[in-house]
């Protein structure tokens, strides 16, 4: 990927594109440290993934380049936070214990008001909460949840249940999926790597950018007939003729990746049914292909014309 028209050199980055995990500061929007990052590595896009509000710090997964197109996916994947979480009264550590323990699981949750999101009621699964550190009337906690969790609404819950009211004071992100803080880089550093670039030493710069694959292997991955690749690559949606197997459990509405027999990705989409189905299933559309990332041509076409294998179809192609 190149910086042409920005005066900035080439950066070492895979045709693939990749991505860039960046510790976002407080104070400034996910939307304006995005726009400082693509300056900086002078290219012309660059997209953010799960935005955190101006007063909250941490980990802003960055795509560039053709990882830009991985950006749904990296939605889905689960997040870790540290958070504080202020009580408007004394609170007990057993107390604050028992009702840490009662939000593990699926919870309901009503999106805080400053929320850009509806307001709807939704369930979403918190995989952990831990206490690290407790005061008479605050504590740390450690969140790994589901993607779309709201730690502002859970600090409130936590409040309701012990009786006397609380509020998150503060809150970073530690984890997105396979990424974690011990990866992030600051703008500074970011600046660094490029001004070493610059002077003819790639090597910083390179370590900061991180293979799109790390996003894909965390999806349900479903291989595809080498027959079926070239159609996907034009925009087809995948039917059930094309699957060989399926690397992991999926439903309605989960995303998944689709790869070729050698794991190379071909397209992402949202599945159209549960993965058990598949081994049964002998026509039909199996998942709704919406983000290509193979270009045309590099898997011979065998598929017919006559028979189309285009969106909006009627029946699936004979792959």
């Amino acid at each position: 990927m190149s910086g042409k028209g920005s005066g900035k050199p080439p950066l070492p980055v895979s045709p693939d594109g990749a991505f860039l995990l960046v510790d976002k500061p407080r104070g400034p929007s996910s939307h304006q440290v995005t726009a400082w990052v693509r300056d900086v590595l002078g290219v012309s896009r660059a997209g953010h993934a799960g935005t955190l509000d101006p007063g909250v710090s941490g980990l802003l997964v960055i795509g560039i380049g053709r990882a830009l197109r991985l950006i749904p996916l990296v939605l889905t994947l689960p997040k870790r936070y540290i958070g504080v979480v202020q009580f408007h009264g004394a609170v007990s550590r057993t107390a604050l214990q028992g009702a840490l323990g009662e939000f593990e699981g699926p919870v309901f949750q009503t999106p805080p008001v400053r929320s850009a999101v509806k307001r709807e009621r939704r369930v979403r699964k918190i995989h952990s909460l831990k206490l690290l550190e407790f005061a008479e009337n605050s504590a740390l906690i450690d969140v790994s949840c589901e993607s779309g969790t709201y730690v502002r609404t859970l600090a409130v819950d936590l409040g309701e249940v012990l009786g006397v009211g609380g509020h998150l004071a503060e809150l970073r992100r530690v984890g997105t999926g396979p990424f974690t803080e011990l990866e992030m880089v600051s703008l500074s550093m970011l600046s660094d790597a490029m001004a070493m670039l610059e002077e003819g030493n790639p090597s910083l710069i390179r370590g900061m950018l991180h293979d799109p694959s790390r996003v894909w292997k965390k999806v349900p991955m479903v291989y595809v007939k080498d027959s079926a690749v070239d159609a996907l690559a034009h925009g087809a949606d995948l039917a059930a003729a094309g699957v060989t197997g399926v690397s992991a459990p999926f439903g309605p509405g989960d995303r998944v990746a689709i790869v070729t027999a050698k794991e190379e990705l071909v397209a992402t989409g949202k599945a159209l049914v549960l993965s058990q189905s598949l081994r049964e299933a002998k026509s039909g559309w199996v998942v709704d292909a919406d983000s290509v990332f193979m270009a045309p041509g590099v898997y011979p076409r065998l598929w017919g014309t006559a028979s189309g294998g285009r969106k909006g179809e009627k029946s699936p192609p004979s792959i």
